[in-house]
Order: structure tokens, then C-alpha cells, then sequence
């Protein structure tokens, strides 16, 4: 299965050709068409043309001895009441009704990540895909009923006002952002390159929220960044630790591990350092390439599980020519969706020690359906499973050396994460030998 992904400004997508999709919603500046999902290609199931009958079961006036049958006349009842007594009826348009009545009907699975987009969005969805946007550069989600901020991306506003993973966010300028679904909050916050938005952020270590005024930009993401360091951290061309910190998993993620994956193995690495923290996700495909470079071939790395149990395991392939290298995994609150993939296929596969704070927990797959008057509706399908047949939804991938990266070890330029994944590694290098 072959995988795509795009980054649309405020909005991640990842699609495979069948339109199963992983999607997270990113607020972004520009990203050009070429980002979820956490996994997925973009493009709507065309509607048919003309009338189109819909049978629905179950959905009927109450029939004695059918507990499953529900009595729809409520919902036609309750259109009469808005439409003769609402004190500004003569103003509402019928289609919008229907569209929130649609709405409602998704928000009832309690399901973020489940969406219904009227026309008009829907449309917008589409257009922003193929050019350059602004934002504050940072992935936002809902957990626990909470928007949160996901993962703040280098280089971008949101980590220059010093944004964190798991950072809540309680206003949006002057608006609460309780009750908000994602698309909605990414609205409020995407804007013009140059304008301000001010978010009222809640840390948890600290005392009150404090206002974080940021002003938007067009973004450029990095994919890759690698060094061969000492066993003190420092970059040294002649250490014997590969470093490598990717950011996302978006189209060249694949090309670009290559290429560094080629000039590591000329280095004669010892070990391997794999930084996945804040990398919101990607290409389901690139996770799955990636990971032939750490396994044998054939090796499970992700399952995706349906409600009709017609499951679909993803598999290792490649050189696998880092199967037998000794490594770790750094992982924080902003490693999401392929990200957690990777990282689980690498730790249940060959038990690859993970150190940092526990993963945000995105693991479901969404799909676009396109209706019949252009309104799209995106509905969550399957959940992504470890090879150990962990769920990643909700539960994320758990470090086995829990360390924490405040905001003073940032203001003073210490990583306490990456000084204890070296000090892992030396004593996982120092077994192997033995």
C-alpha cells in the first residue's frame, strides 16, 4: 500500500490510495502539497451524480419487538419546534440546520478525530492543500477533553514563544477553548503571516495560565538532522554514537534517513541514538521504511484493526542494516502517531530501551467520505496496533526510563533526556560485547 501525505497549513493529512486516512489537525504556516497523522492520500470517494437512495436500518418510526429501531420522528418534531417557535426563524437557512444536525451527529461518537466539513469547508480543506499558508507552527489535539498542544515544531514561532508538548490551551485570543473540536480551534488560530494570536496557556508545573502572545509566519520544517557525538553529548566527527533527530515523516523522510543512514555506516557508529521527540507524525509509509533499516524483513510493525476484523499488518522491508546495532529511543508528550509506530515496533520487536516522558497516544485510522452535494465527512475506521498487540490510541508508548526536561534544563541548555539515553546506550553497547 502505497502512502501520502500533505501538509495544508493548519491541517495534517496522511491517506493511503484506498482513502484510509490518519489525520491530525497541525496549525501550521506554509507546507505545499508533497504532512497525520498520525497515514494516508488524499482524495475524496467521488459522489455520484443525481439522486441516490440510502437505506439505513434501524432508523424508522418504534416497531413493537424491535429494540434496535429508533423513532426518527423525534428529529422531525423537533425541526417543527425550531422552525415555529425559534424567535429568529424567518432567518435560519434549512441546509445549515441539516449540516448542524449532521454535525451533532458525528460530535455524539465522542470521537475527536471524526469530523463532518460542509461544503464551504470541505472545499477550503481542499484548496489549502495545494499552497503555502501561516500559523504558529505547532500540532494541537484534544486529549482528556482538553486542547493541547501536541508538538511546537522547530524553527517556528510557537517554539520560539517557548510552546510546549502537552501545553493546555484555555483561550484563544479572548475565547475559551472549552468545548472546541480541533478544526474549530485551528480557525481561531491560523491567520495572516504577521498577525499576533494570543493563547492563554496552563503548564503543569505551573501555579496559574499565563498569556503567550505569538506572532505568525510562513513555516519551513526541517525532516532530519544527524551528527556522529561522544559519549559526553558533543558533536565529534570521530565519536562513535550516531544521533540522529527526525522531526516528521513527511515525504523525503525516507530519502533523507538514506542518505545519512549511508554516511552513519561509513562512521563505524558503536550505536545509534533514534531522537523522536516533538515529531508529530507522517507518512504511515515512511514509519514502515524506516523501521526495515532497525528489523529483519518481515518483521510486523503496525496492524491496523477494523470493526470488521479484517486486520492488516504492515511488515519490515529493506537492508535492515542496522538490525544488530545497539540503540535507544527518545520519546516525549509530542511524539505522535508514526512516531509512536516506529518507536513501538522497535521496542516490542527487540525490546529497543525508549527514555523520556510517555507519548501523546495517536493511533487511529480516519477516511474521507465525500458526499453526494461536495460536504465531507471524515470518520475514524481502525486503530493502529504494536506488533505486541498494544493499542496506541489513548495509551501512547510508555519510556523504560522516565526523565523529565523542564523549563530550566532548557533555559540552561541542558537535555537530562539525552544524557540518560546516552548513559542507556553505553551500558546496552558494553552487554552486547559481553
Amino acid at each position: 500500500m502505497f502512502w501520502k501525505i500533505f501538509r495544508i497549513g493548519i491541517i495534517e493529512v496522511i491517506y493511503s490510495k484506498f482513502s484510509k486516512i490518519a489525520i491530525s489537525i497541525i496549525v501550521l504556516a506554509a507546507i505545499s502539497g508533497g504532512t497525520f497523522y498520525y497515514g494516508y492520500e488524499y482524495g475524496y470517494k467521488a459522489g455520484s451524480e443525481g439522486p441516490k437512495t440510502v437505506i439505513v436500518r434501524g432508523v424508522a418510526d418504534i416497531e413493537k419487538g424491535k429494540e434496535e429501531a429508533v423513532d426518527f420522528s423525534i428529529f422531525w418534531e423537533a425541526w417543527k419546534v425550531i422552525k415555529d417557535k425559534y424567535v429568529k426563524s424567518d432567518e435560519l437557512n434549512n441546509q445549515d440546520l441539516v449540516y448542524g444536525a449532521i454535525s451533532g451527529l458525528i460530535d455524539s461518537l465522542g470521537d475527536p478525530n471524526s469530523v463532518f466539513m460542509p461544503p464551504t469547508d470541505a472545499k477550503k480543506f481542499g484548496e489549502d492543500i495545494a499552497g503555502e499558508f501561516s500559523g504558529i507552527g505547532a500540532e494541537i489535539g484534544i486529549k482528556n477533553d482538553q486542547l493541547i498542544i501536541i508538538a511546537p515544531l522547530k524553527n517556528t514561532p510557537a517554539e520560539r514563544a517557548g510552546l510546549r508538548a502537552a501545553d493546555k490551551i484555555l483561550k484563544i485570543d479572548d475565547s475559551e477553548s472549552s468545548g472546541l473540536n480541533v478544526d474549530e480551534a485551528v480557525k481561531k488560530i491560523r491567520g495572516k503571516k504577521g498577525t499576533t494570536v494570543v493563547l492563554t496557556i496552563l503548564r503543569n508545573d505551573w501555579e496559574k495560565p499565563r498569556e503567550i502572545s505569538i506572532v505568525r509566519d510562513i513555516i519551513q520544517i526541517p525532516t532530519l538532522d544527524w551528527k556522529m557525538i561522544d559519549s559526553s553529548g558533543a558533536e565529534n566527527k570521530d565519536g562513535n554514537i550516531a544521533y540522529f533527530h527526525l522531526y516528521n515523516f513527511y515525504e523525503n523522510a525516507p530519502f533523507l534517513f538514506y542518505q545519512s543512514a549511508i554516511k552513519t555506516a561509513l562512521s563505524n557508529p558503536k550505536g545509534i541514538i533514534l531522537d523522536l521527540r516533538n515529531n508529530p507524525g507522517g507518512y504511515l509509509e515512511a514509519s514502515v521504511n524506516l523501521a526495515g533499516w532497525f528489523l529483519s524483513p518481515g518483521q510486523p510493525v503496525v496492524t491496523e484493526e477494523f470493526r470488521s476484523d479484517e486486520n492488516q499488518t504492515f511488515t519490515a522491508r529493506g537492508s535492515g542494516l542496522f538490525k544488530n546495532m545497539p540503540m535507544v529511543i527518545l520519546v516525549n508528550q509530542g511524539s505522535a502517531s508514526a512516531s509512536e509506530i516506529l518507536a513501538g515496533a522497535l521496542k516490542d520487536n527487540r525490546g529497543i530501551k525508549i527514555i523520556g516522558k510517555k507519548s501523546f497516544g495517536k493511533g487511529t485510522v480516519q477516511e474521507l467520505q465525500s458526499m453526494r452535494d461536495n460536504s465531507v465527512m471524515k470518520i475514524t475506521i481502525a486503530h493502529w496496533l504494536t506488533p505486541k498487540g498494544q493499542i496506541i490510541e489513548k495509551n501512547g508508548i510508555a519510556p523504560d526510563y522516565e526523565v523529565e526536561l523542564t523549563d530550566e534544563d532548557i533555559k540552561n541548555g541542558k537535555d537530562p533526556q539525552l544524557e540518560k539515553a546516552i548513559e542507556v546506550l553505553k551500558e546496552v553497547i558494553a552487554n552486547n560485547k559481553n
